[in-house]
């Protein structure tokens, strides 16, 4: 494996404590006072920071990545051969490399039956139904945690929310952004964790009833040591990759402000927030020591979705922060996929220009960094 000697600058001082409007195709291919070293270190084509054990136990990561819909038989067979085992295979390791390790879960994971959704215009309707055994998968990647907070969780109506939360639970896997299970709480290694999940869907908490979300994030930051932020908003497609600070309405949908409501989550105890919704990557920004990325785009999607251009391009992206939800540094670790190999990683490393182009681009005030090898560290003071 070839080996590259960089630089990097450890941080320390740690504080101790509905209609849905997707881009689709047919079938086609406050500044923090750190402490701070400088440091060589070795980095391996593995693309993973935490491996070379420059952080100390008391830093935590997390693993974000965007869309996940792994083939659907309605309203044809669309699915992948072997139950797309290959689908995610090549990123297992990396995936699983974390404390806990985030994704979107669009559609239903349901066998058959169901009562597809009903859509205006049917040229821009899509509905997804992923057989239940697919979630295999998902355990084999190691996600812990999903969103069920956005346009496809209720594409086979209440029999594909009820089927896609059955079989989440059965695999250890949790969920939020269902009106019916809006967060959830979980403890590992002495830290409790807190998710919550919006969209502005059907059946999913609200991501425009700001107040609303408001109350929930105060809720878990008064519980929870971590309290990371799914949200799916934005307008969809190529066109739509830039962030603009404003309202954003799709097709008629109010997609809502994800500028205003990430900043006032945070402002809330949110600590880490991971965006979908545009099917494309968009920035990232650090607001008040707190991570965003505003959109993760398309991860593993397999047919129906396009994968071509940007739409294929996907980071997964590891924050390390300390024990309080501070961040502290992060990866971004590129992807591409097609229908044929899966998720794979792309020794181009696209998706980290894209990222540092729209985050210089969007966020010109912006106190990061983003390395040619997807390192995020705060900007030298």
């Amino acid at each position: 494996m070839r080996l590259y000697l960089i630089s990097f600058i450890i941080f320390t001082c740690l504080r101790v404590n509905g209609q849905d409007q997707d881009t689709l195709s047919q079938d086609r291919d406050t500044t923090s006072t750190f402490a701070t070293d400088s440091l060589s270190i070795l980095y391996t084509d593995s693309l993973s920071v935490d491996s070379l054990g420059i952080h100390s136990a008391d830093t935590l990561s997390i693993i974000g990545v965007g869309d996940i819909m792994m083939g659907t038989n309605y309203p044809e067979d669309k699915l992948p051969p072997n139950d797309g085992i290959h689908l995610l295979k090549s990123v297992d390791s990396v995936l699983r490399d974390a404390d806990v390790t985030f994704g979107n879960l669009e559609g239903t994971l349901l066998d058959e039956g169901g009562i597809p959704k009903k859509c205006k215009d049917p040229k821009v309707c899509y509905a997804f139904r992923t057989p239940v055994r697919y979630v295999k998968n998902l355990v084999s990647a190691g996600f812990d945690l999903v969103s069920l907070a956005n346009n496809h969780a209720g594409d086979m109506g209440d029999p594909g929310r009820q089927s896609t939360i059955k079989t989440l639970e059965a695999a250890s896997i949790l969920h939020a952004g269902q009106i019916t299970h809006p967060t959830t709480i979980f403890e590992k290694d002495s830290i409790r964790y807190g998710l919550a999940a919006f969209a502005p869907n059907s059946n999913c908490v609200d991501i425009n009833d700001l107040e609303g979300a408001l109350e929930i994030i105060k809720k878990l930051d008064s519980i929870c040591d971590i309290v990371i932020v799914s949200f799916h908003g934005g307008a969809e497609g190529a066109q739509y990759q830039n962030v603009p600070r404003t309202n954003e309405v799709y097709y008629g949908e109010n997609r809502g402000d994800v500028y205003k409501f990430s900043h006032a989550l945070i402002d809330a105890g949110a600590d880490i927030i991971f965006g979908h919704g545009p099917h494309v990557t968009r920035a990232i920004e650090v607001y008040n020591e707190r991570f965003i990325a505003y959109s993760l785009g398309n991860f593993c999607t397999y047919r129906g979705i396009s994968v071509s251009g940007v739409n294929g391009l996907a980071p997964i992206i590891k924050v390390f922060t300390d024990r309080t939800g501070k961040f502290l540094y992060g990866k971004i670790i590129p992807t591409y996929q097609t229908y044929d190999t899966g998720v794979r990683i792309d020794p181009q490393n696209q998706v980290i220009r894209r990222v540092q182009e729209l985050t210089k681009k969007d966020f010109p005030e912006s106190q990061i960094r983003i390395d040619e090898k997807g390192l995020i560290t705060y900007l030298a003071q």
